[in-house]
């Protein structure tokens, strides 16, 4: 009978002895663990920093891509109060010059009171807004009412209204055909000053 009670004895302590060597590990395991996360944490941050220094410090691309307007229309005022229409099939504003715009295929037109308005098509066309100047090159063609003139430049005071030009210019006016090498329309192609070797060929009347 003793020895039946004794073996139980025995291997119950044994139990706790284990249960104890066991206590103490995790108890050890639970002081070491946020002491190897601290350590693992200061190791990831030390290799970030040093990634950031060691990248190359590069500036952000500037595209520089100019502000445009696919068939624009302007209208506008001169200082007397005539007004005018501006369209075109684009507009780019000059990226390095904010007050300058590039026009492609510009239409000018200049209303009259009374009478048809004159028409002014260009294939380019550049206005600037701190002088008022609106140049138009490439294939310039002025027409309304009796006048219909061919040139290759003009330019355009949006603030006087005045419509002039250096280059020569050949066409038709009420007179007949007009050949020059500079002109002027001013008060809406009412006067019509042409210069530079002027030539007419004046057409008859075609009244009885």
């Amino acid at each position: 009978m003793t020895d039946g009670v004794a073996l139980p004895a025995a291997r119950r302590a044994r139990e706790a002895a284990s249960w104890r060597r066991r206590s103490r590990r995790v108890r050890q395991l639970r002081l070491l663990l946020p002491g190897l996360v601290g350590v693992i944490l200061l190791v990831l941050a030390g290799y970030l920093s040093l990634a950031l220094l060691a990248a190359p410090r590069t500036r952000p691309v500037e595209t520089g891509t100019p502000i445009q307007l696919v068939n624009p229309q302007f209208v506008g005022q001169d200082r007397k109060g005539r007004a005018f229409t501006l369209t075109a099939k684009t507009a780019t504003r000059d990226p390095k010059d904010y007050d300058r715009v590039f026009l492609d295929q510009p239409v000018l037109v200049l209303k009259r009171d009374p009478g048809e308005p004159i028409r002014v098509s260009a294939l380019k066309g550049d206005y600037n807004e701190s002088d008022h100047l609106l140049k138009l090159n490439g294939d310039v063609r002025l027409n309304g009412g009796d006048i219909s003139f061919l040139t290759g430049a003009s330019t355009f005071d949006t603030a006087l209204g005045e419509l002039v030009g250096d280059g020569a210019i050949e066409g038709v006016g009420s007179l007949g055909e007009i050949n020059a090498k500079s002109y002027g329309v001013y008060d809406r192609g009412d006067r019509l000053v042409f210069g530079g070797g002027v030539s007419t060929r004046l057409e008859p009347s075609s009244g009885p």
